[in-house]
């Protein structure tokens, strides 16, 4: 593209005069991804400014830059006020507005946002329907699957993933959107036909000054979602009516809205229902009618991540029945309440709770059905949100008979540090220890466990790396455990 075709999305610079047939061949971000013919976007982060590096992409073959302030350079450079937001104008316009040819619907909240992403990605596979899925366990399109390094990739990424959805035909687009993202402006240019809000509840506090920042952030998206009621792309938000957010969220939107829930009176909600350790079981209500499901996935948790699913699936069009069969037919979410099993005879789940909420959920549900002791493999972030870790720790306590403490990913903190905050405000009691080493805690769980007892590993869930300082080494809890009951065994 012509860097004046480019240039024409953005209604003021100030630069210096340039070669109008310039030839754009991509965008970059990353001065060491810079090839020849590239643009060069410079991006004041939190840890680089990009503006340092313009020599070094030129050197790479960058034929111009845009920056927010004067640099010296041998091609042509235009000045913007805020190049973030200008990135990912000229993404959109450089990989031709992609959303505009996919239906996306995007989800945010604390927690469930995986789940109910690959719950969706289910019901339309099941209705023919070839998906793109953005999150934080992978990108997909159709059965191929692509790293991420963050649950919502970067303005630039995001707009180039999605042009390769439109490139490969995909009917229907789903994505994680977290605080960040919304707050950062990575998903500007993104057009949501369908916005999802699971719930809120403390997390991201190192980033959020409260938790009044913490919704203003999740609120951008509905307040997205726009003010035009086109009756060709009609826009929904599907709102967790039993939260106490959704009146805030309710009033963020001018769009059509859907709500679900199981306490207060909802448009989408469930009846009836049963849980146990073989699953769920209620009889879905729904504008369009009413039918029983009966599902592998267990807790009241995923009752509502089922609820928010079928209630994006109406508003797109997709009927009672493709739900139905997408719902019962699912088996699990990768890391989510995950069985692991070589024949034992007790109960080995991991899951990615990794806030109070969602900790007390998965505990909630193993005592729903526990039939012996519950014991707990629990640790908190390095480098996030402190005020949590003691809430982390007391929710371990109350709902098990043995917690064990230890690091998830301490990052640049001190793993005893971490420890030593999540201890503070314990009931000193026999029901703990504190273990730093994740393995070492992971192996006395299982070593410690009899017949029908149940060990929740929770933090990591899908994760197959731990976080030390500024490096990931291979760690599975999945394959951790697995090793340690094969050796139990003999």
């Amino acid at each position: 593209m012509k860097l004046k075709k480019l240039l024409s999305a953005i209604p003021f610079y100030n630069g210096n005069r340039f070669d109008e047939d310039l030839e754009i061949v991509d965008i970059e971000m990353d001065s060491r991804k810079v090839k020849p013919g590239f643009l060069f976007v410079c991006i004041s982060g939190f840890t680089v400014d990009g503006h340092q590096y313009a020599d070094e992409a030129v050197k790479n073959g960058a034929v111009a830059i845009i920056a927010e302030k004067h640099i010296e350079a041998k091609v042509p450079v235009i000045i913007v006020n805020d190049t973030s937001r200008t990135l990912a104008i000229l993404a959109n316009k450089f990989y031709d507005f992609p959303t505009s040819n996919i239906p996306l619907i995007g989800v945010t909240g604390t927690n469930g946002k995986t789940t109910v992403t690959y719950l969706l990605e289910k019901i339309f596979n099941d209705n023919k329907e070839k998906t793109g899925i953005i999150g934080t366990i992978q990108m997909k399109i159709g059965g191929d699957t692509y790293s991420t390094p963050n649950t919502t990739p970067n303005a630039l990424d995001l707009q180039r993933f999605f042009k390769k959805m439109s490139d490969e035909q995909v009917e229907q687009g789903i994505m994680e959107v977290s605080s960040h993202a919304l707050d950062l402006g990575r998903v500007y240019g993104c057009d949501y036909d369908v916005a999802i809000f699971t719930n809120l509840s403390q997390d991201h506090l190192d980033y959020h000054k409260d938790l009044d920042d913490y919704l203003r952030a999740k609120s951008l998206l509905f307040s997205q979602l726009g003010n035009n009621y086109n009756q060709d792309k009609q826009k929904f938000a599907v709102i967790n009516a039993d939260d106490t957010s959704s009146d805030l969220l309710m009033r963020s939107t001018a769009q059509h809205t859907l709500t679900y829930g199981c306490q207060k009176k909802a448009d989408i909600s469930a009846e009836n229902i049963k849980l146990d350790a073989s699953g769920t079981s209620f009889m879905l209500v729904t504008p369009i009618g009413s039918l029983h499901i009966h599902s592998k996935l267990i807790g009241m948790f995923n009752i509502y991540n089922m609820l928010a699913a079928s209630a994006a699936a109406i508003a797109r069009g997709v009927s009672l029945e493709v739900i139905k069969s997408a719902l019962e037919s699912i088996k699990g979410v990768n890391g989510r309440f995950e069985a692991v099993d070589v024949g034992q005879d007790y109960t080995v789940i991991v899951d990615y709770a990794h806030t109070p909420d969602s900790l007390e959920n998965v505990l909630q549900t193993v005592k729903e059905f526990a039939e012996n002791d519950i014991y707990v493999v629990v640790g908190c972030g390095g480098d996030r949100d402190r005020t949590k870790r003691p809430l982390m720790a007391q929710i371990a306590q109350k709902y098990t008979d043995l917690a064990i403490l230890t690091s998830d990913n301490p990052r640049t903190e001190d793993p005893m540090a971490i420890l030593e905050d999540m201890v503070e405000g314990l009931v000193e009691a026999n029901d703990y220890e504190v273990i730093a080493d994740r393995k070492e805690a992971i192996q006395k769980a299982i070593h410690y466990a009899k017949k029908d007892d149940i060990i929740l590993i929770a933090g990591k869930g899908h994760e197959t790396y731990q976080q030390i300082g500024h490096v990931k080494y291979d760690f599975d809890d999945r394959e951790i455990a697995k090793k340690a009951m094969k050796a139990k065994g003999k």
